[in-house]
Parts: structure tokens; sequence; C-alpha cells
């Protein structure tokens, strides 16, 4: 019975997998904010999210970016006319992203010259 009921609940919610694609946008100008970007990729389709980054101690840009699209066809065509194009006086580089390559972080400590972990 219990059984039932679990699978009722699963059969009712269709599974939606949305696509988000992540847009890099690189060789911006100093001057270029979130809304800037924004509104260059609007114009091909509707923008889930623009953000420039920024240096985290002066705020400064960081001359890059990313634009998440929801539609990949559109993310695809931005990408294609936006290329190359110029924003604020300066050529954008636009691709798509790709993802962050594991940096083999570890959890940081002391080693001794054994390369061994020291416990302090």
């Amino acid at each position: 019975m219990e059984q039932e009921f679990f699978n009722k609940e699963q059969e009712k919610k269709p599974k939606i997998r949305r696509t988000i694609m992540n847009i890099y946008v690189g060789n911006l100008s100093y001057e270029a904010t979130d809304e800037t970007i924004r509104e260059a990729f609007e114009s091909f389709g509707q923008v889930a999210s623009a953000k420039v980054i920024k240096d985290k101690y002066s705020g400064q840009s960081r001359g890059f970016g990313f634009v998440e699209m929801s539609v990949q066809s559109q993310a695809q065509t931005a990408i294609k006319n936006l290329n190359g194009k110029e924003l604020k006086g300066k050529q954008m580089s636009v691709s798509e992203a790709r993802p962050r390559p594991d940096q083999g972080r570890t959890e940081g400590g002391r080693t001794d010259y054994s390369g061994r972990r020291n416990r302090y």
C-alpha cells in the first residue's frame, strides 16, 4: 500500500530538466557592469543571470564575466553574434564557459621532509 502511494507521487511530477548554458565573456572594459552585459545578451533571448567578476579587495572589474541563458539555441546565437563585437570600447571574447578544473586542493597543514603529514 505504501509503495503504491510513492509510485503515484512520482507519476504526478513531470521531469522537466532545464539546461542553463553558462557563457564566458572575456576582454571586458573596466567600465562594463552586470547590467551592460545583460543588455547586450538580452537582444538574443532570456538571460537568467549576468555577472562581471570583480577583484575582492579593490572592487574593480577583473575584465571578464559570465552570462547564463536558459535556452541553448539562443545562447549559441548570442555567442556567434557577440564574439569579437565591441562593448564599452573593447572587443569582447565570447565562448561557452568550460567547467573549472579540479585544482586538487588539500586540507592544508604541514608535511615533514618525508612527505607525510604532520599533525601540527
